[in-house]
């Protein structure tokens, strides 16, 4: 039994290693969260009522409509957060779902996280959170931020149970400013939305010399059958919802945030011998993985 279950994880991994044309060094994939997640994800995209590519037609989604319709409103309170300096990286460990984007310039704002709105965002964006309220499908929000000259590195999302959402708020207008999704860029308009996969490997760029701020939502993704639908909820309940991250003092912190500074601290030491010995760095992070393997799976 323990060999087919190793069997099937390996498969999965595999298929979301090489699915879509960009993919990660080997080296990467092996430790790559989206390696731990394959069979979860491979189950999300075999019940998927959308199709498996890297973009999704936005009007399969009817429930968005109001977000497109009222943007300049949405945009209004985006733009007062920003005179107050409120989309902002986080200045603590907080925020492990994004923590390496704060180093390149990367800024948000969040409106929800897979729960009703943080109580900052219902004071200062009341109007956005009662439309965000009045769509269920749309699990997290935020107001994200790409301040010129910044940048994602390529990388996937871990959970295959939402699709992404982007609404241009205050954009250059120019390609320059983009993301590109397995190799296929979109570069944002005002007024205009982008839906996605992100669990292809995508990367951004604003190599203008204009701010770029959006509108940015995790939507539920539609299954098929209804015992799919409840597993993905039971998923995100508990586990995705765990990645909480406050904007202030006030909102909530999920658990895994809770511990992230901890793990971080450990990080950072992980990083340091890497600068000093990458041999002895990939050895014992290769050697704790096949560790970590023997034991699960070697036979008694």
């Amino acid at each position: 039994m323990k060999w087919l279950i190793l069997l099937a994880f390996l498969a999965s991994a595999a298929y979301v290693h090489l699915r879509g044309r960009v993919r990660l060094r080997l080296s990467r994939q092996i430790t790559d969260h989206s390696t731990f997640m394959a069979p979860l994800n491979v189950l999300m995209y075999a019940c998927s009522r959308v199709p498996a590519s890297r973009y999704v037609a936005v009007d399969q989604f009817p429930e968005l409509a109001p977000l497109r319709e009222r943007w300049q409103e949405i945009r209004e309170e985006a733009l007062a957060l920003r005179a107050a300096q409120q989309i902002k990286a986080s200045d603590q460990y907080n925020d492990v779902g994004f923590n390496s984007f704060f180093r390149r310039g990367w800024k948000r704002f969040y409106l929800k996280w897979y729960d009703d709105a943080h109580p900052s965002a219902a004071v200062l964006c009341p109007r956005t959170t009662e439309l965000l309220r009045g769509i269920p499908s749309v699990k997290a929000a935020m107001f994200a931020e790409l301040p010129p000259g910044s940048e994602l590195r390529k990388h996937r999302d871990p959970y295959a149970g939402s699709l992404r959402y982007h609404l241009g708020l205050v954009t250059p207008g120019d390609d320059r400013c983009y993301i590109e999704v397995d190799g296929e860029r979109y570069s944002w308009r005002d007024g205009e939305s982008v839906m996605f996969d992100e669990t292809f490997i995508h990367r951004a760029e604003n190599a203008t010399d204009r701010d770029r701020i959006i509108l940015f939502c995790d939507v539920e993704r539609p299954m098929k059958y209804g015992w799919a639908t409840a597993l993905n909820r039971f998923v995100a309940r508990r586990f995705v919802a765990a990645a909480a991250s406050p904007n202030m003092e006030g909102d909530s912190t999920g658990g895994l945030n809770r511990a992230f500074a901890s793990f971080y601290r450990v990080r950072q030491y992980a990083k340091r011998l890497r600068e000093v010995n990458k041999t002895l760095y990939y050895t014992l992070k290769f050697g704790l993985l096949g560790g970590i393997f023997l034991a699960i799976f070697w036979p008694y």
